[in-house]
């Protein structure tokens, strides 16, 4: 006798046996081929050694795919790989899927590159794959339908974050077979054919605000997700060292990562570097905040403000930058586990605001 609440039994058991693919040996070599055969390029399109090696989980995902799909239905597929750098596509009949890699699924959400809705030949699935070299696996945890993505971007709150849209994770289909199904039996037009070009416009041009939560305690335990890199991947070396001995106290468990800011044309394109150091007291967490230019500038453009917001968005304290600073600081400040607070960084009309928990 089936119990009221067996459909759900079933999609949790289904969340915890997730699809896996084994790595072959060939994969890893055709992924280290294709990264080698395009280092140039990527180098010119990437700034640090952490976006390289996504390049290369991104070959591992699309060549183990390609694998997996080819055991399952006979159906020509090719791989492109023009946007390495940033996602892999596979083309599968006349249905092309965007593959989403990352190492560990660590929050709730899913970052999906605005480059790849805006992709001159039309993306048709886009789908998130863990990759765990070590363990020699694949994992697919899950897939969305172009239109959609679109349909929720259009009905929600949401903004480009680092040129990527944030979509929560449970939106995904974590059913394969329910993609080789819509590959098998629905027209490629069928999915394209429900999206209206003022559709894709608001997409292009959603601004509003979408409240994700960074939890920094983790941090301490050093659990990270993919946005907050290691500062000296961000910044010149004089910077990095100049930050860390500013920010880290000897025999103190410590922690410091910083994450790309994206003013657009505010500040003619140029990336910002907000950086975060905590350090584990008795009394609490410490928490230093600086933003810091990128690319070799050497000065931060002026009338920036960084400004520290309650959780109720009360404002704190704030700083704002002159034309000869070369960083910019807000008052070291402490709290418990579970404070929240944001800090806000603003430029003319485009303003960021990150969330944070300790």
């Amino acid at each position: 006798m089936l119990l009221a609440n067996s459909t759900d039994n079933l999609s949790d058991i289904r969340l915890l046996i997730p699809e896996t693919i084994w790595l072959e040996i060939e994969h890893f070599d055709q992924a280290q081929a294709l990264v080698n055969k395009d280092i140039d390029s990527i180098k010119n399109l990437t700034t640090n050694e952490l976006q390289q090696w996504q390049a290369y989980l991104n070959a591992l995902a699309l060549f183990g795919l390609e694998a997996w799909v080819k055991e399952r239905i006979k159906c020509p597929t090719i791989c492109e790989t023009k946007t390495i750098s940033q996602y892999g596509i596979i083309k599968v009949g006349e249905f092309r899927i965007c593959l989403i890699a990352t190492e560990q699924v660590l929050d709730e959400v899913v970052n999906i590159p605005q480059q790849a809705l805006n992709n001159s030949e039309p993306i048709h699935f886009y789908s998130l794959l863990e990759v765990n070299e070590e363990q020699e696996e694949l994992i697919i945890r899950g897939f969305i339908r172009h239109d959609q993505l679109v349909n929720y971007l259009n009905t929600s709150s949401n903004r480009l974050y680092n040129e990527c849209y944030q979509l929560p994770l449970t939106l995904l289909d974590a059913e394969p077979s329910h993609l080789l199904f819509y590959i098998r039996y629905i027209e490629p037009s069928t999915i394209n054919s429900q999206i209206g070009a003022s559709q894709q416009n608001v997409v292009k041009n959603n601004l509003s605000t979408v409240e994700i939560t960074t939890k920094l305690s983790n941090w301490l335990q050093n659990i990270f997700d993919d946005t907050w890199q290691l500062i000296d991947t961000m910044l010149n070396r004089e910077a990095s060292l100049a930050f860390s001995t500013r920010s880290i106290e000897k025999n103190i468990s410590s922690s410091t990562r910083g994450k790309l800011i994206d003013l657009g044309m505010q500040i003619d394109n140029q990336k910002l570097a907000l950086l975060v150091s905590l350090t584990e007291q008795p009394e609490g967490i410490n928490v230093l905040v600086q933003l810091h230019p990128t690319n070799g500038e050497q000065t931060l453009a002026p009338n920036i403000t960084l400004t520290l917001l309650s959780k109720a968005k009360k404002n704190l304290q704030q700083v704002q930058s002159r034309a000869s600073d070369n960083y910019i600081q807000l008052r070291p400040f402490r709290g418990e586990v579970g404070k929240k607070f944001s800090i806000e960084v603003k430029f003319n009309n485009a303003t960021i605001c990150e969330n944070f928990e300790l």
